[in-house]
C-alpha cells in the first residue's frame, strides 16, 4: 500500500508561482513514474505532467508546457511540480498519482495510474 499527501496548494493571482509536493508513505516504493493530475469543477481529470523515477524523463501537457516542470527527489519519495506563470484556468484540484507499470503513449491516461493523493486546491484568481 502507497500513501501520497500533497502540499503547497492555495489561492494565488494570475501570473503568479505555486509549488506543489507529494510525499510518498511505502515500506519499499520504486513506482515506474509519478505524475500529477488536475480537476477543475464540472470538468474531467486532466493530465499536468508526470517523471519516469528511473531516467528522470517527463511529460508535460501542452496546456502547461513552458510554465510548470515536474521534478522529484528519490532520496525522499517526493515529487514536485513548479507552476510559474498561473492562469485562472489553471484553478482545481490537483492529485498525485503513482503509476506502477510501463505508460508507454497512454502518460495522459489516468486509467494507468494506480495510488492517489487526496489532491490539493489551486485557485488562482484573476
Amino acid at each position: 500500500q502507497v500513501q501520497l499527501v500533497e502540499s503547497g496548494g492555495g489561492l494565488v493571482q494570475t501570473g503568479g508561482s505555486l509549488r506543489l509536493s507529494c510525499a510518498a508513505s511505502a515500506r519499499t516504493f520504486a513506482p515506474y513514474a509519478m505524475g500529477w493530475f488536475r480537476q477543475a469543477p464540472g470538468k474531467e481529470r486532466e493530465f499536468v505532467a508526470t517523471i519516469m523515477w528511473k531516467t528522470d524523463i517527463t511529460y508535460v501537457a501542452d496546456s502547461v508546457g513552458g510554465r510548470f516542470t515536474i521534478s522529484r527527489d528519490n532520496a525522499k519519495n517526493t515529487v514536485y511540480l513548479q507552476m510559474n506563470s498561473l492562469k485562472p484556468e489553471d484553478t482545481g484540484v490537483y492529485y498525485c498519482t503513482t503509476a506502477l507499470g510501463i505508460l508507454g503513449s497512454r502518460y495522459r491516461d489516468p486509467d494507468k495510474y494506480y495510488f492517489w493523493g487526496q489532491g490539493t486546491q489551486v485557485t488562482v484568481s484573476s
